[in-house]
């Protein structure tokens, strides 16, 4: 039976303009998610802050899970799992490599030799990478002035979630703190165009499986040799630990195909709903108030980011490259 009927329609779907939008946010929604997930698992696993070595192995069983699932799902689907030509091979290696593994080593390692609030300041700049990138390897992807604008308005809307009241945010810098968030941020954004790339001769769920498997190996293999132990794995751990990886699955591969059929600039803009959909959740689940002015001027913000973006977008369709 052939699989063409079926990729004709997934085009379609992920093609049109107005599902970028619901698509961008559900994703955005999941990785939010993952903040107080995090968190509740490294409580319920007594995961030290300081556990580098603990932390890559948890990440690690993650991914790892969220890449399994989605092989098993695409096999079900009738979907080529690994019918890949050797430079497939090396290419989801590397994105997996890229992708899941390097980024999150430099994001954690950053986030322990600085404050919740910069990283997550500063992890937003993922954002202002992928459009400039964009801006000088597709033609059909130029930054403008709105486009500018639309991500200055989003990213000052990351800032002001992340400002509590007189909390100021100071201008020290460090390369294993500030300046590995940073670099996180730059790896991710580079792996996602690479892997936008790779998503033109590869199915966009086979790709992202193998990515998030490999990578997810990676540090898992990483936090072991490194000396990271879980013990008191429960109902529980291993329930939210299921949870966190069919986000991931999810979220990464409904991603992967937006970006394959969409804009770079026109997608990656949905970024700024990470920080602030995980400020609203991390705060509902901490019984803290959520629809405090801070949190809702974010919001606006962003959303008038991306507006900008998105709309300047849609007036001038181009195909996918």
């Amino acid at each position: 039976m052939s699989g063409h009927p079926p990729d004709a329609h997934g085009t379609r779907f992920f093609s049109r303009p107005r599902h970028v939008v619901w698509i961008a946010t559900l994703c955005c929604l999941l990785w939010g998610s993952a903040y107080p997930a995090i968190k509740g698992g490294y409580a319920l696993l007594d995961i030290a802050r300081g556990d580098t070595a603990a932390q890559l192995v948890f990440a690690g069983w993650r991914f790892l899970l969220a890449g399994g699932l989605l092989l098993v799902i695409a096999r079900l689907m009738g979907k080529p799992v690994t019918a890949l030509a050797p430079a497939q091979w090396r290419q989801v290696t590397l994105l997996g490599l890229a992708q899941t593994s390097l980024q999150y080593v430099f994001f954690y390692v950053g986030l322990a030799h600085t404050t919740g609030v910069k990283g997550s300041i500063l992890n937003a700049t993922g954002t202002f990478f992928s459009v400039l990138m964009a801006h000088f390897i597709y033609a059909n992807d130029r930054l403008s002035r709105r486009k500018a604008l639309g991500c200055a308005v989003g990213f000052v809307g990351v800032m002001v979630v992340n400002l509590r009241g007189a909390q100021g945010l100071d201008a020290s810098f460090t390369l294993l703190g500030e300046g590995f968030i940073v670099i996180a941020a730059f790896v991710l954004s580079a792996a996602s165009i690479y892997g936008k790339r790779v998503s033109q001769r590869l199915d966009p769920m086979v790709m992202t499986a193998w990515q998030l498997a490999i990578g997810g190996l990676v540090l898992l293999l990483g936090g072991l040799g490194g000396g990271g132990a879980i013990a008191g794995w429960g109902a529980g751990s291993l329930a939210l630990l299921g949870y966190m990886a069919v986000l991931s699955a999810a979220a990464f591969a409904l991603w992967a195909a937006l970006l394959k059929h969409h804009r770079v600039g026109q997608v990656t803009v949905f970024n700024f709903l990470i920080p602030v959909f995980g400020a609203l959740l991390s705060a509902l689940f901490l019984g803290e108030a959520v629809f405090e002015w801070r949190n809702l001027i974010a919001l606006a913000m962003v959303c008038g980011g991306i507006w900008l973006v998105t709309t300047e977008a849609a007036a001038t369709p181009a195909p996918a490259g």
